[in-house]
């Protein structure tokens, strides 16, 4: 039945163990099965503490009444079921099948569109007390089966060799994700019963050929192709007798389970296509190979060999003794056996077989003189008739061969492979037969091996004759001794590994009564193991080495040996180096017993990628593909001989290929956009609507991004950035449209997916310009990136105002200024004609410095009130309307940054509409102005403090004078203490001069009285 299969998995996957509390597990849902066809839903129990049968009860909740049982059936309760499921349970459409005491499942054998459900599965408490869940549910959905397969019923008459061709039409409308397989099938005639499979693309979009046309497949004589959605060819070519019968083709749906699963939910079959093949007849040759003599109690084998003919033909061989027919194996591989020689075939002394599509064998195990004749074989080329019976194509008959009996001779020994060959592959079997000849006696057989590279022999194994078998520590438990026949010896081991290279030697023992000793014979043969990674390759291919961004890339892993009929299994490794890094890191692992083991390397790689292995090859789809999966892959590939697996340790050989960079590149973008220009003229007040239209646009799931420019009329280059609608619909003003005003004038819409449209409500003069849109292409990468592909622009559409009859002129005049740094300028702008009386008038003063760009200073509205650019230039600068046609900028205390260009915009405002509401009539502004700033002349305290020696003289020289003076006052006063010392000793010697001398010139006196 379908569930069988899946009985293992499903309870590997749900059986969980649990200490003391009971849990009730049950397969997964949501499932999806189609009308008609069976079901097998699971439920398993665990923890309880009751006894080891549980017992299910099995309900539904239907979707028009999902909270209402409705009882199914039961393994403990016959009465269980309602009436509406009581008599599908009576007859066997729905059963619960007991896997094991705590397992079982529900079954119902043909699905109705009114089993869509959410089904319950119950277990009834054993335990003493409640703790844990007593039951689970899953969803069943049963859907329409929209499968069919359809091929027109003919008849074909071919010849040998021609090809064949059939095509098979299938379909399936299922809403659900699900997967088409088809097969083409060959039924024989005469075989009603039995199908032969002869190709089929599997759910997974491979291609698998039956067993009897693996060869065929591979030479390319048998294909399957795909011809658009619904279509499917079978080629034949060079057709053979073995494809006669009834052709047709079966196709299968498939859906993956929430366990990731692969189910089959619907089946159908064509009718049957007659296919009739008249074979062609070439001519061979008969011969029998035998030895002419033979020796009494050997065995004698004569082979009938088929020399040319058809290829592949259908034979019928019989055998001939003496004239007499005494065996027959017809084409189909019937034997009959004569008297006699039928009974000698139940006793095991004679065998007749084919040993090949040419070559028929004769076998007598044991032969005596009653074998010896003259033999002859003669071989049949059949044919099917139409009725299935066969019928003779030609007949040849090989020549008497005379078999005569000989007398025994010296013993001989003879030791060979059984493969002929003395070489074999690591892991593989190694099988030695010892052969001894003469006279029919009791035998003893002694296997030795000596290693390669060693002179010391090792025991194998050895036969007493009486049977008894010994076997030597160097066995390894692999070694396996039997006797074939009465002298022959055959040694086998299993699994092969290099150590098991060297010389094997078979010494035979015979001892008889009539000897008067032992006898000994023995015979020696050279045994190469080879290597399995001797001849490991691995390839490591691409077709797309250089992916686009969101495609899918594949890698393909090839691996190539020398020993493909060993039955080897594949473990692949898959590995990843990123461009950032110098260490390559495991990705996944398939190992060769079809276990997939994922590594978290990479986020998200499991969810995107697709694994695919079968013999020689593994393929890794990566589908997505983001910059994380750029880098350099590489496989590495274990591989393991089938037959050494059950040995302790198996055979085994390792690769890895060599390193393959994957370069994710962005898609290019097929991004057009409306190139043309346009001009339109708007009536003030009014509303406008600049469209942006999209011409083509690149394949995918991309997003675009809108992004509308404006340019004054005043301003040739300047390109003033309004909106940005980004990819994610998310709407950014610019710096100068951030405003509450501005929003509202402003505002984009998506129109459709390929129009964007830029509203503009209330035209005013300052909204005449140039309009432009520049449009984005964006692609979100799976991890969350967002990358740009391509940008275009837009045709310019220029916005005017209608005339109105009033217009205002601003002087053009040019007034290159000058101003004295920290002092005060007053720059001018006038009109030349006034415009209405009705009519107000507000001023903006702009400034363009290097490397700045232009800035608004100050706007002086049409009602008086002062906005400042920046709230920090409202102490530097200050703006007024001398009179009705002159407004003046005012600079305070001007530095030398405000050097650069000046001009005004004079706007025109006047009330329009009711209730009245000022508008911009006109504006217009003037040259621009510039303004140089001086640096201001030094005063004398300035140029002081700016010279620091100076003013360290100034500082330093009253100090020093200070100190001189100073000196110079107690030095004089010194000298005038001194003086009136000297005047009051003069007076003193003046009065005793008097009192000696009496009156005369004392000066006189006193000088020559010096000068003596």
């Amino acid at each position: 039945m379908a569930h069988i299969p899946r009985v293992a998995s499903f309870f590997l996957f749900l059986t969980k163990l649990s200490l003391g509390q009971r849990e009730v597990t049950i397969q997964r849902g949501p499932l999806y099965r189609a009308e008609g066809y069976p079901i097998s839903i699971g439920c398993n129990v665990t923890g309880y503490q009751g006894p080891s049968e549980q017992h299910f009860q099995w309900s539904v909740y239907l979707p028009k009444a999902p909270t209402q049982e409705v009882q199914i059936v039961s393994t403990v309760d016959a009465t269980f079921s309602y009436a509406v499921y009581a008599q599908r349970v009576r007859s066997k459409g729905i059963y619960v099948e007991r896997v094991r005491g705590n397992s079982v499942f529900l079954h119902i054998a043909k699905l109705q569109l009114k089993d869509s459900g959410e089904y319950e599965c119950h277990t009834p408490n054993t335990d003493e007390r409640y703790y844990g869940n007593y039951s689970a549910k899953t969803k069943l959905i049963v859907i329409p089966d929209t499968l069919s397969a359809t091929m027109s019923s003919q008849t074909f008459n071919k010849e040998e060799g021609e090809s064949l061709e059939l095509t098979c039409e299938a379909s399936k409308a299922t809403a659900q994700h699900t997967h088409l397989s088809v097969t083409w099938y060959l039924m024989q005639d005469g075989e009603r019963s039995q199908t032969t499979k002869i190709i089929s693309l599997s759910k997974d979009f491979t291609l698998i050929p039956g067993p009897s046309y693996t060869e065929r497949f591979a030479a390319g004589d048998v294909l399957l192709n795909k011809l658009g959605v619904t279509t499917f060819r079978l080629s034949i070519g060079r057709l053979q007798p073995s494809d006669q019968g009834q052709l047709f083709c079966e196709a299968t749906e498939w859906i993956q389970d929430p366990d990731e699963t692969w189910t089959l939910i619907t089946r159908k079959q064509t009718a049957q296509t007659a296919l009739r093949i008249q074979p062609t007849v070439k001519d061979f040759q008969v011969n029998i190979s035998a030895e002419s003599t033979f020796t009494a109690g050997k065995s004698l084998e004569l082979v009938c060999l088929v020399v040319g003919g058809g290829w592949d033909p259908q034979l019928q061989g019989v055998w001939f003794f003496n004239g007499k027919e005494v065996a027959r194996m017809d084409a189909g591989g019937v034997l009959d056996l004569k008297r006699g020689y039928k009974e000698r075939a139940i006793q095991g002394q004679l065998q007749v077989s084919k040993l090949s599509p040419k070559a028929f064998s004769l076998k007598i195990f044991s032969v005596g003189p009653e074998d010896e004749g003259a033999y002859r074989c003669t071989v049949a080329e059949m044919a099917r008739a139409q009725m299935g019976s066969w019928q003779v194509l030609q007949s040849k008959q090989s020549p008497d061969t005379r078999v005569h009996l000989r007398k025994p001779a010296a013993r001989n020994v003879v030791l060979f492979t059984k493969s002929k060959l003395q070489a074999v592959w690591e892991g593989e079997a190694l099988t030695l037969l010892c052969k001894a000849d003469g006279a029919e006696s009791l035998l003893s057989v002694e296997w030795w091996h000596f290693p390669q590279g060693r002179t010391q022999q090792e025991f194998v194994a050895g036969m007493r004759q009486d049977g008894t078998v010994q076997l030597g520590p160097s066995s390894k438990g692999h070694a396996r001794l039997e006797k074939i026949d009465w002298a022959t010896f055959q040694l086998e081991i299993s699994s092969t590994t290099i150590t098991d290279s060297g010389v094997y030697e078979c010494r035979v023992s015979e001892s008889t009564q009539n000897l008067a000793r032992d006898w000994s014979w023995t015979q020696k043969l050279a045994v190469t193991v080879k290597s399995l990674e001797s001849s490991l390759r691995v390839k490591l291919m691409s077709r797309q080495p250089q992916v686009e961004l969101a495609h899918t890339f594949g890698l393909s892993c090839i691996v190539e040996a020398d020993y493909p009929n060993l039955g080897m299994l594949l473990t692949v490794t898959w590995q990843f180096q990123p461009a950032t890094s110098q260490v390559f890191h495991p990705l996944v692992r398939i190992t060769h017993n079809g276990t997939i083991e994922w590594e978290d390397f990479l986020s998200q790689f499991q969810k995107k990628t697709k694994v695919l292995q079968s013999s020689f090859h593994s393929q890794l789809l990566v589908h997505d593909a983001t910059e994380e999966e750029a880098g350099v892959y590489q496989c590495q590939v274990e591989v393991y001989v089938r037959n050494s697996l059950c040995t302790g340790s198996p055979a085994r050989a390792s690769a890895i290929s060599h390193s393959l960079m994957i370069a994710v590149s962005l898609p290019e973008s097929k991004l057009q956009v409306n190139s043309s220009s346009q001009v339109q003229e708007i009536s003030i007040t009014s509303n406008t609507v600049i469209e942006c239209g999209i011409l083509s646009r690149s394949a995918g799931d991309l997003q675009l991004a809108i992004v509308w420019y404006f340019s004054p009329s005043s301003a040739n280059t300047t390109w003033l950035r309004i909106l940005q609608m980004d990819q994610t619909s998310v709407v950014k003003y610019g710096d100068e449209f951030h405003t509450p005003g501005r929003k509202q004038k402003f505002y984009p819409e998506k129109v459709s997916q390929d129009l964007f449209q830029l509203h503009i409500l209330n035209m005013e003069d300052s909204d005449q310009g140039k309009y432009l849109c520049a449009v984005e292409e964006w692609l979100l990468s799976t991890n969350g990136t967002w990358h740009k592909l391509g940008e275009k622009k837009s045709g310019l559409t220029e916005l005017k105002l209608r005339p109105t009859g009033s217009k205002i002129r601003v002087s053009k005049v040019y007034w290159p200024g000058n101003a004295t740094e920290h002092g005060e300028v007053a720059i001018h702008c006038s009109m030349e004609s006034f415009g209405s009386l009705a009519s107000l008038f507000s001023v903006t003063w702009y400034r363009n410095r290097e490397n700045s760009g232009r800035k608004m200073l100050v706007h002086l509205q049409h009602d008086g009130l002062l906005e400042y650019g920046e709230e920090g230039l409202r102490q530097h600068l200050y703006c007024y309307r001398s009179s009705p046609t002159d407004f003046v900028l005012k600079l305070h205390r001007v530095e030398m940054e405000d050097a650069g260009l000046y001009w005004c915009r004079v706007t025109e405002w006047q009330l329009h509409g009711n209730p009245s509401k000022w508008v911009n009539q006109a504006s217009e502004e003037s040259q621009h102005m510039v303004l140089r700033v001086l640096p201001s002349e030094p005063t004398f305290p300035s140029r002081v403090c700016s010279s620091t020696s100076l003013l360290y003289f100034l500082c330093a020289c009253p100090c020093v004078l200070f100190i001189l003076l100073l000196i110079s006052l107690l030095c004089v006063h010194q000298k005038a203490r001194k003086l009136s010392a000297l005047s009051l000793k003069a007076q003193q010697e003046k009065s005793l001069w008097v009192s000696l001398k009496g009156p005369g010139d004392w000066t006189t006196n006193r000088r020559e009285e010096e000068d003596n």
